[in-house]
């Protein structure tokens, strides 16, 4: 069993964690269906890694149901959990393209939990039609449906990669140089014509309650509160999900993340986490 750890826990944290969009949620998950295996007879193991990743879908499942209600009762908008890049350390198991982009994972929520399984199962981490079939217990056919609605709710289309570039360092770098600066001017250059703005304060610290859907207004709000709040904070760049973000830490932690989507040298999303309760186990 501690071989069968060893090897598969990486794609179970991964599995689990895209399921859910909680880093403490995947922990709970991979550690109980590890707990739950020791007691499952060998010859029932005979196919592992299929076996695993049905116990932590079913598990995810179930959480997904009551993570639902909580968030319908969350105070303004609900972002996921951003990733430490030390997650993927030891995780040799699992390459770093198995993780989908910050991005795709705030657009998972749109899912049903079984459109978001065969969707992360299938363009996250790789898996065939059939594996996916028998893991969820239903027929190829109803999988290709279910990952073709679960594309057409995310507005990605069946010739679109999935997985886009993310932002190149020195741009992200360029870009936070003119926040640093609160220069509305550059800022807004740097903004697509549809740019969206998320914040996720969870009600415990000050945030845009709504997206914000107005380049005038994002680049405002980049310029004055998000400038005002980098002014005595320790504000660099770092890896989070696999893609530079910017973080920016007092003399008590980090107090802020900002995960941007980039599209053609243009922000097309940025989301600030504020919720301290998402960003208490970062300590880049």
């Amino acid at each position: 069993m501690q071989e069968l750890y060893e090897q598969y826990r990486g794609l179970l944290f991964k599995l689990a964690y895209q399921l859910t969009g909680s880093v403490s949620d995947a922990e709970d998950v991979v550690q109980d269906v590890f707990m739950k295996a020791y007691e499952i007879p060998p010859e029932k193991l005979t196919q592992p890694k299929a076996y695993l990743c049905k116990m932590v879908t079913n598990r995810c499942r179930d959480l997904q149901k009551s993570a639902r209600k909580k968030r319908e009762q969350y105070f303004g908008e609900w972002l996921p959990e951003p990733l430490v890049s030390a997650y993927d350390d030891g995780m040799e198991s699992v390459a770093r393209d198995e993780l989908l982009s910050y991005a795709m994972i705030v657009m998972l929520e749109r899912l049903t939990p079984s459109e978001r399984i065969v969707f992360v199962l299938r363009e996250a981490l790789g898996f065939e039609f059939p594996e996916i079939a028998e893991l969820i217990e239903k027929s190829e056919v109803n999988c290709r449906k279910l990952l073709s609605r679960a594309r057409a709710k995310m507005g990605v289309s069946s010739e679109e990669l999935v997985q886009p570039e993310a932002a190149d360092e020195k741009w992200v770098h360029g870009f936070l140089y003119a926040l640093k600066q609160g220069n509305l001017h550059e800022i807004v250059s740097m903004l697509d014509q549809n740019v969206v703005l998320v914040s996720d304060g969870g009600g415990k610290v000050s945030a845009v309650v709504k997206p914000v859907a107005s380049r005038e207004i994002v680049a405002n709000f980049l310029s004055k509160p998000l400038h005002k709040a980098a002014i005595g904070s320790i504000v660099e760049v770092t890896q989070l999900n696999g893609q530079p973000a910017i973080i920016m830490r007092s003399d008590e932690g980090i107090h802020t993340v900002v995960m941007l989507h980039v599209e053609g040298d243009a922000i097309r999303n940025l989301y600030v986490l504020r919720n301290p309760d998402k960003l208490q186990h970062i300590a880049v």
